[in-house]
């Protein structure tokens, strides 16, 4: 990101700034640069396909996302191709670069394990790379870099860990394939966030002293669900059209995850531990949509889909079909595929989280501490 033109005005036509103004409180251009004062020296990531950056592709290189129009937006190449990208390598990657950090993210990825998620009828889970295998994977990474310096692990407190997003896939499988009832996912809901917290006490076992844990999505928004569950009651959506009883749920598994993270602080007080929004960020960003420039007419239609109100077809999916092609300018659209959001989109969303994230982060007391361990 730090190579590209972040200004607003390559971004939205004139007519939309002064309101943009009004609405962001005015996004500095360098937005992205403000973390730089945390003088983070590597980022570590866990999750799933939200922050993958090529460990699912690694694994299975004729995956739909190793193909156009996957990554067409990114350097008009294909995911799998785009090799030089100033992002996180993905650890799977044997030519990976990781001097920075490493990105052990895999898409599909669950909270909870297969052998879990069985035993509640999700039978279908397209990988076993759960949490606590990406954790066995950064465990068996910091023992093999550690093994002969003694501060590695206090290095680490200098790190950034990001760990999520991560249980949003658990619910998708159970919702969308495993066909279970709100109430039956609903009692997932307390046990994958436990799994959350988990992770999290392992990473700080690593020496982490920075981390941010995000929360799920407003999936009553998406695509995928307002297509699987649509409905002729207009009572059940809400003034943005998303479905108000999903949504709900969402907002059940983040105030889990909320008083999980505040129990974590109290048990470890040295360690900055901050919620990652990422709720409060994409409804922001469906609020704002027309004033943001993008199309008001398909603001929750998919642009890599075919049919149906959402331009979404679960049996027809990107890049699986030829008949199934991207709209010609993803720049206008909020939905990329039906579940995964367009690079914008993203880019936006990046900005309302570093902007909510930083003063969080309280970097100058986290620097402090982290030279002092």
């Amino acid at each position: 990101m730090a190579s590209r033109d972040l200004s607003l005005k390559k971004w939205l036509p004139p007519r939309y700034l002064f309101a943009l103004a009004l609405v962001l409180d005015v996004i500095p251009c360098n937005y992205a640069y403000i973390l730089s004062t945390c003088k983070f020296d590597a980022i570590y990531q866990l999750g799933d396909s939200i922050a993958d950056t090529g460990n699912y592709i690694q694994e299975d290189p004729s995956s739909v996302c190793a193909r156009l129009p996957y990554g067409e937006t990114f350097f008009k190449k294909a995911t799998a191709l785009s090799a030089e990208i100033p992002f996180l390598d993905a650890y799977l990657n044997k030519d990976g670069l990781f001097d920075h950090g490493v990105n052990f993210a895999f898409a599909g990825a669950t909270a909870l394990s297969v052998e879990v998620l069985s035993k509640r009828n999700s039978s279908y889970v397209p990988t076993n790379k759960s949490l606590s295998n990406q954790l066995d994977w950064m465990f068996s990474y910091f023992d093999r870099t550690c093994r002969y310096d003694k501060d590695c692990f206090k290095k680490n407190g200098r790190a950034l860990f990001m760990v999520g997003e991560i249980g949003g896939n658990d619910y998708n499988y159970a919702f969308q394939i495993g066909n279970l009832s709100l109430e039956e996912v609903m009692a997932m809901v307390p046990e994958v966030v436990q799994a959350i917290k988990y992770a999290v006490k392992r990473v700080i076992g690593y020496g982490a002293t920075r981390l941010v844990v995000p929360g799920n999505f407003p999936i009553g928004c998406f695509p995928v669900y307002l297509t699987k569950f649509q409905t002729n009651d207009t009572t059940a959506y809400d003034d943005l059209h998303c479905l108000k009883y999903l949504n709900n749920f969402s907002i059940y598994h983040n105030d889990l995850l909320q008083q999980a993270i505040e129990e974590l602080k109290q048990e470890h007080p040295n360690v900055i531990i901050v919620y990652g929004n990422y709720y409060n960020a994409f409804q922001w960003l469906l609020s704002k949509a027309n004033l943001l420039g993008f199309d008001p007419t398909s603001v929750q239609k998919a642009c890599c889909g075919i049919g149906g109100k959402y331009n979404f077809d679960p049996s027809r999916w990107c890049a699986k079909y030829p008949e199934v092609t991207a709209c010609i300018n993803p720049d206008e659209r909020l939905s990329w595929d039906g579940v995964h959001l367009t690079q914008r989109a993203y880019e936006l969303m990046a900005a309302w989280l570093i902007r909510d994230i930083y003063p969080k982060l309280q970097c100058e007391h986290a620097v402090l501490y982290s030279s002092a361990v």
